[in-house]
């Protein structure tokens, strides 16, 4: 959804944006083009192989600045206001690919998940080390699997005999918990929950959300890509919010969908729901 994040960021030339999900530099780019010599641009990634893909793709533009950090740190890592900030949510293709990484539903690799490599949680912490309540809860919660008890009490067997250390493993133990007709939608829910559980992504949203109103200049604008119920709730109730107490102006009625055309040449785009609002 390149076109609608660059429309709705309504970027100015000598204006100053953050991406505070750099990925592979895509929509950086696509700022950088609008910006002049007097503009800037703010790349924040929490993963280091997503930065240094980034630098290599936009090696022709002086204006940006590099910062590996979470979002959630919005505040500390901004000195100045600005005019713009772009979330896209979620784990670039690159991530889902990248066997090593963990997030694979169908490579196999080791149960990592970690957006930050520099972290200690991983999934396979999570999986071999969490008691059984602290699983129903994160796959209740964060996959909204209603087959939560199941998986969380064969993970509990399964490791007694040997560590789950795979996305294979864990994959095919899931399966096997539950009824036939529903287990890819359980395993994506579930590897969904481990990943949030692991990166801290939904209190990461809940505090970029309650700060980043206050590092804007008036008029400037927040654009959030969202890419499952969980994220886009979120962001919907915050702005609302921020609406309700005369801080922002909400410029997406409902959530802008990608196309069918960038859905065929995307399919992760189908899931997308763009949200964007401009302060006061």
């Amino acid at each position: 959804m390149l076109k609608e994040v660059v429309e709705k960021l309504n970027i100015k030339p000598n204006g100053t944006y953050v991406d505070g999900t750099l990925g592979g530099g895509g929509h950086a780019e696509a700022i950088l083009k609008k910006l002049g010599p007097a503009g800037k641009l703010i790349g924040i990634d929490t993963d280091r192989d997503a930065l240094t893909a980034a630098k290599s793709r936009l090696a022709n533009y002086s204006n940006i600045e590099y910062i590996h950090d979470n979002f959630r740190n919005i505040k500390k890592i901004l000195t100045a206001p600005v005019a713009g900030l772009l979330l896209d949510l979620g784990v670039s293709s690159y991530q889902i690919d990248e066997a090593s990484r963990g997030f694979s539903l169908q490579h196999d690799g080791p149960l990592d998940m970690r957006l930050d490599q520099s972290e200690p949680l991983t999934a396979a912490t999570v999986v071999n080390a969490y008691p059984k309540e602290k699983l129903v809860k994160i796959f209740k919660e964060w996959g909204e699997e209603r087959f939560s008890n199941r998986v969380a009490r064969a993970i509990i067997t399964a490791r007694q005999s040997k560590r789950i250390s795979s996305t294979l493993d864990l994959k095919t133990l899931i399966e096997k918990a539950i009824p036939t007709w529903k287990k890819r939608e359980s395993v994506t829910r579930i590897f969904q929950a481990l990943r949030i559980a692991v990166n801290e992504e939904l209190a990461s949203l809940e505090k970029v959300l309650a700060d980043a109103i206050d590092v804007f200049n008036p008029g400037g604008r927040l654009v959030i890509l969202a890419y499952h119920s969980l994220e886009d709730r979120l962001v919907k109730q915050t702005l609302r919010q921020a609406k309700a107490d005369g801080k922002i102006v909400i410029l997406t009625k409902k959530p802008l969908t990608a196309k069918l055309e960038e859905i065929d040449l995307n399919p992760r785009a189908r899931s997308a729901k763009l949200r964007a609002g401009e302060k006061v």
